[in-house]
């Protein structure tokens, strides 16, 4: 019976590291585009700040949508909760860049 439970335990460890893991490469691959045009036009430019809140922004949005999966059961209910989850991203995101709010 302990060798099932740690069986069970360990691929459930394997599976939260392989989403996390998803999370991390997605968050470095978005940043990636700024990074990158920030070498090619003078339009873009970050400093380490921003780089470490927009990454703060994606990782949590992408750690929250990645538990909300694992919690809920019906796809439509996981589609409404990603596209509620990716509205508050854009809106947070538009406040800090320009201040749609202020």
């Amino acid at each position: 019976m302990q060798t099932l439970t740690r069986d069970r335990d360990n691929e459930l460890r394997r599976t939260v590291n392989r989403r996390v893991l998803r999370v991390l490469l997605i968050t470095a691959a978005i940043l990636c585009v700024p990074a990158v045009a920030m070498r090619f036009t003078s339009e873009v430019n970050w400093g380490p700040l921003d780089f470490i809140v927009a990454a703060m922004l994606l990782c949590g949005t992408g750690l929250v949508y990645e538990l909300a999966v694992q919690r809920i059961g019906q796809r439509t209910h996981r589609i409404i909760g990603g596209l509620a989850l990716a509205a508050a991203l854009l809106l947070a995101w538009a406040e800090l860049a320009v201040g749609v709010f202020h």
